[in-house]
């Protein structure tokens, strides 16, 4: 016995078309929606990285080697008529030899109140000033100080590390939340996820290898 298949009448057949042209293109918009949707968790865990990432590395610049740098001093808090401001702003800085810092006020005016943020400061470094520049002597680092210090940018590191992995955490349950609600797919997940570990490792080894360089410039510096 062989079936046949009933030809819709026209009417019919349009509105059938017609419904499966309007499912189609539904269909086609929600890959982009699910797309853009995990776009913008990647994003945003990202950018909680990258600034965890330059935050630590901020913090190992204010741990000072044996040799002298304005990143150790330049965001240094002064108080000055009354305000709180960076020492990048009152003052500029050279580097004349490996453990020189001069500190050159814009405003000479301003010599007292940097001297006294350098002698309060926990850098157990002694200023002296000619009336015009501060200056800034940088003694070799005794082998017990380096080695604090290393544990020290150490822990920094770590935790760097653990803002990048809560920020990897928060978007996990994030991308979480949007499959539960049917905004995307498990497969969509799993991409994301993967993704979202990939980024995780890189941001990672950016603090690893800023600590390798940290720890390096401590012991020889």
């Amino acid at each position: 016995m062989t079936l046949t298949r009933t030809a819709l009448p026209a009417k019919d057949q349009a509105r059938r078309e017609h419904l499966v042209a309007h499912f189609t293109a539904q269909c086609a918009k929600l890959a982009p929606v699910s797309d853009e949707l995990m776009k913008t968790v990647q994003s945003e865990a990202s950018e909680r990285m990258a600034k965890a990432v330059t935050h630590t590395k901020s913090e190992f610049a204010g741990v000072r080697t044996g040799r002298a740098t304005p990143a150790l001093v330049e965001k240094l808090p002064v108080e000055y008529y009354g305000s709180t401001m960076p020492l990048q702003q009152l003052a500029g800085f050279s580097v004349p030899e490996a453990r020189m810092l001069f500190i050159t006020p814009f405003d000479k005016g301003s010599m007292p109140a940097i001297e006294k943020a350098l002698q309060n400061s926990n850098l157990g470094l002694n200023p002296s000033n000619d009336g015009i520049t501060v200056r800034l002597a940088f003694p070799p680092l005794t082998e017990e100080r380096r080695k604090e210090f290393v544990k020290l940018v150490k822990a920094k590191a770590e935790d760097g590390r653990t803002a990048v992995r809560s920020a990897r955490r928060d978007a996990r349950k994030d991308l979480e939340a949007l499959e539960k609600d049917g905004d995307i797919s498990s497969d969509d997940m799993h991409r994301a996820e993967a993704e979202l570990d990939r980024t995780t490792k890189q941001f990672e080894a950016e603090i690893d290898d800023a600590l390798n360089i940290k720890t390096v410039e401590l012991l020889e510096g």
